[in-house]
């Protein structure tokens, strides 16, 4: 039964890919956000989670109603990030770089020009692949890591979808090593992009999140702390129909101490960067799984 799913969930993703591309852009945004909708009025197990982060964002004095307004203001962000996930693809390099607003380049500029190499570390915010895209296209060769999915067969789809972007992709786990691989990039000059909002590996760095204790993932600093590479971040979000991304000064990373302890302080940093962003635009934070510790043990969870 499980084969038959996974056979079933990589159709799915192969039809999309194969038909929304085709679609004219009103077409498919609007289907996505009818999607969104019926998505959001089920108000099911995500979109609970969902309003319980954003909760998180906005503290206790927005009303529920509030709450649902802004979480289905969210749901149709995350849907409209899966429709141009479909519609990158066919997306001309002209189309890429025009269609997206970029805000403080020098930062991202200045530092690829100092040769040691740029960590740009994201939060779970608009859509990344397209900033991607068009980083590979102004600017420089982008690095990033993804997440191995299941079926098999979706996860490599995935894998050349981002691939087909311009970037170049290595999995999380279960290829070579990924630290070392993506420091020597970085001691080559690359561009490595990174999201840092949610921890993979069980081993993240705590951090003070919205009040609360979370875990981020070590990678971006630990990077930076290795390598010398310049460590940014990056605020993404929708605004009049088009992606934005504003890229932030770089973190000021500590120079002297245990490495542990750099790395601790330059998360910490990130984190309170990423805070910045989403608490400007929570609509479009797409974090739809449990983030902070308290919400691991489902017993702890607060009520969304």
């Amino acid at each position: 039964m499980s084969a038959l799913m996974d056979q079933i969930t990589t159709l799915g993703f192969g039809a999309g890919w194969a038909v929304v591309k085709r679609m004219p852009d009103r077409t498919a945004n609007a289907t996505f956000e009818r999607l969104a909708d019926a998505s959001w009025a089920r108000r099911g197990p995500s979109v609970q989670r969902l309003e319980s982060n954003i909760r998180r964002v906005v503290g206790p004095d927005v009303t529920e109603g509030e709450l649902r307004v802004l979480s289905k203001q969210a749901m149709r962000s995350y849907l409209r990030y899966w429709c141009e996930a479909f519609r990158l693809p066919g997306w001309s390099r002209e189309r890429i770089v025009e269609s997206i607003t970029v805000i403080d380049d020098h930062h991202l500029a200045d530092g690829l020009a100092t040769g040691r190499g740029v960590v740009v570390a994201l939060p779970h915010m608009g859509n990344w692949d397209h900033a991607g895209a068009w980083a590979t296209l102004a600017h420089s060769h982008v690095v990033t890591v993804a997440e191995r999915l299941k079926p098999e067969d979706l996860y490599e789809k995935f894998l050349a979808y981002r691939r087909s972007l311009g970037m170049d992709v290595i999995p999380l786990t279960g290829g070579e090593p990924v630290f070392p691989y993506l420091a020597d990039r970085l001691r080559e000059g690359n561009l490595v992009a990174l999201l840092g909002d949610r921890d993979l590996s069980n081993s993240g760095v705590p951090v003070q999140f919205f009040g609360a204790k979370a875990k981020m993932p070590a990678g971006p600093a630990a990077l930076a702390v290795d390598t010398g590479a310049v460590l940014i971040t990056a605020s993404l979000y929708l605004e009049d129909g088009r992606n934005h991304v504003r890229f932030q000064p770089p973190v000021d990373v500590p120079q002297e101490g245990e490495r542990s302890r750099r790395i601790f302080r330059t998360t910490q940093l990130v984190a309170d960067n990423f805070e910045d962003s989403i608490r400007a635009r929570p609509t479009d934070w797409h974090m739809l799984q449990r983030l902070w510790v308290d919400d691991l043990d489902p017993a702890k969870a607060p009520k969304a």
